[in-house]
């Protein structure tokens, strides 16, 4: 088996934090969030595995991933000039995946579940498709699944404007090699795209086996602001373990699950878990947490932080609260006067405001 993540895409509803980087990139946790994705390849034992790239961003993604030795497997680059659709990505993507089975996981979510089950059910039934569910409260958001006896699909739709049930497909799938020809056979969606759900629904009109597979834990599509920040918390509850390798003195307080890499200096401030703060930073005199994700080499000084993601070299200085918040990398955020009240700000790399 195979896997191919997909990892192109515009990214318009993350601005202004894709101006200068791909979503896939964005810290969770301080790690990228394509690297939750790779932890899947890896929990899988996936020795081949191909990632669709952007030509915006595929050097990013070369730099950040590297060969896949990380994650024990090897990866190979597949640059999609446009971002034609899902079924597309799978069709440039070909030659890479041969005549092998393959898992199809989309580079901007995030999950909680058991991904071996679900590949063992593939194997177990043996369809030519396995599509992971998610009952959703908003269908006409999603692509939609409608199950027959058995966990078989029936029919599947994009955003259906009257959706036949509640099952979102939740951005990962199981195909066998039959989904190329479905895929040969299809025309551009009327958004111009070559959509998977049309590969699927073709696969059950030629008479070829859908199954689907609910998820019992949790999925993010990470696509908007809100998004990522509510994946921030998800990430730093699941992940974040009590680890101080950083400094801290007398007069800190530490509460709940925090985590502080080498180099990070803490003085005269209360650091309410979970939070995870990288290497190199520098914090005193501050509130920080819950729910906060500090970037490397980041300084905080007499402020108040929750609910943030804080990208790396940023300066942060006499904020009373910055709150649900994602600031960018090397952002300087300052006041020059008292005032309580709260700042919600989505700041983008190389910013400089004074309050």
């Amino acid at each position: 088996m195979k896997a191919l993540i997909l990892s192109g895409g515009k990214g318009r509803r993350l601005k202004p934090f894709t101006h200068t980087t791909t979503k896939q990139l964005l810290p969770l946790a301080n790690r990228p969030i394509l690297f939750y994705i790779m932890d899947m390849v890896k929990e899988l034992d996936i020795k081949d595995t191909g990632i669709i790239v952007s030509p915006e961003w595929s050097s990013s993604v070369r730099t950040a991933v590297g060969d896949g030795s990380i994650w024990d497997t090897k990866i190979t680059y597949i640059l999609q000039p446009e971002p034609a659709g899902l079924a597309h990505a799978v069709k440039i993507a070909r030659k890479f995946l041969e005549d092998s089975p393959f898992l199809m996981v989309l580079g901007d979510n995030v999950y909680k579940f058991d991904i071996k089950d679900f590949v063992a059910q593939f194997h177990k039934h043996n369809p030519d498709a396995l599509i992971l569910l998610k009952q959703v409260g908003n269908p006409s958001d999603f692509g939609i699944a409608e199950l027959g006896k058995g966990a078989k699909v029936i029919k599947v739709e994009e955003k259906p404007k009257q959706p036949r049930s509640n099952l979102a497909l939740a951005g990962t799938y199981l195909f066998s090699p039959a989904v190329h020809q479905a895929i040969n056979a299809l025309k551009p969606s009327s958004r111009g795209e070559l959509e998977i759900t049309d590969a699927i629904q073709q696969l059950i009109e030629v008479g070829k086996e859908v199954r689907g597979h609910i998820l019992r834990g949790w999925w993010l599509d990470t696509g908007t602001v809100d998004d990522i920040l509510t994946a921030n918390q998800k990430m730093l509850n699941e992940f974040v373990q009590s680890n101080m390798r950083g400094q801290l003195d007398s007069d800190t307080q530490i509460a709940g699950r925090v985590e502080s890499k080498e180099g990070t200096i803490i003085k005269s401030s209360k650091i309410q878990g979970p939070v995870s703060i990288a290497e190199g930073c520098f914090i005193e005199n501050s509130l920080i947490g819950p729910f906060v994700s500090m970037g490397s080499s980041t300084q905080v000084i007499h402020s108040s932080v929750e609910n943030a993601i804080i990208m790396e070299n940023c300066h942060i200085r006499n904020i009373s609260l910055l709150a649900d918040s994602i600031i960018g990398k090397r952002v300087v955020l300052s006041r020059n006067y008292e005032d309580s009240n709260k700042l919600t700000l989505s700041v983008g790399d190389d910013a400089t405001i004074m309050l």
